[in-house]
């Protein structure tokens, strides 16, 4: 490796490699599959580790962000045309071990919790995560970066390929669908304990 080269890894490892818990979490909402979104997150990282001589310097997470979102784009659509299921698919649909990891993580755990509300909490985190899943994808991704890893308007823009006040009225739907789906959730809840 020459030293051209190793300072080129090395700036993008303190440049990229910062959001890797934002690329994973954004392919885990966009594919909602955890093992797709590892596979999904560690291409895009190979894709942006060798178009990095190119990055021109702009947001960082918003360029490894874009990179995601568009292998989660490739990657769905070579989903879509295969019709055959893996078995570790299989299993993960049907609610084993594998597809309850993503859920047991659902949140912090505070100490001062009894164990009443550390189980409500958990039960509200699974439900958020579960109702913003189930949002329209360009709805789904522009919460996602906007609440989730705090990208700017205009770095979603840049991430989406999108104007930003399309942006801005994506986000505001998605809000909107949100709250809607969270108060119905809640109403059917309150109806099943009456």
């Amino acid at each position: 490796m020459t030293a051209e080269q190793a300072d080129l890894a090395r700036r993008f490892r303190g440049l990229m490699l910062p959001h890797l818990d934002a690329a994973y979490n954004l392919a885990r909402y966009l594919l909602r599959d955890p093992v797709a979104a590892e596979d999904v997150a560690q291409d895009a990282f190979l894709r942006a580790f060798r178009a990095f001589e190119g990055y021109r310097g702009g947001d960082p997470k918003a360029w490894i962000l874009a990179i995601v979102r568009n292998c989660c784009h490739t990657w769905a659509k070579a989903a879509a045309s295969d019709p055959t299921v893996p078995l570790e698919r299989a299993g993960i649909d049907q609610g084993d071990d594998a597809g309850d990891a993503f859920e047991s993580s659902a949140g912090p755990v505070d100490p001062e919790d009894s164990p009443e509300t550390a189980a409500v909490r958990h039960n509200e985190i699974a439900t958020m995560r579960e109702l913003i899943e189930n949002l329209p994808i360009p709805f789904r991704e522009t919460l996602v970066l906007r609440e989730l890893e705090e990208l700017s308007y205009q770095e979603i823009a840049e991430a989406t390929g999108t104007p930003i006040g399309t942006v801005m009225s994506r986000l505001a739907r998605a809000r909107h669908l949100l709250a809607d789906a969270w108060r119905q959730r809640t109403a059917e809840r309150e109806e099943t304990r009456s």
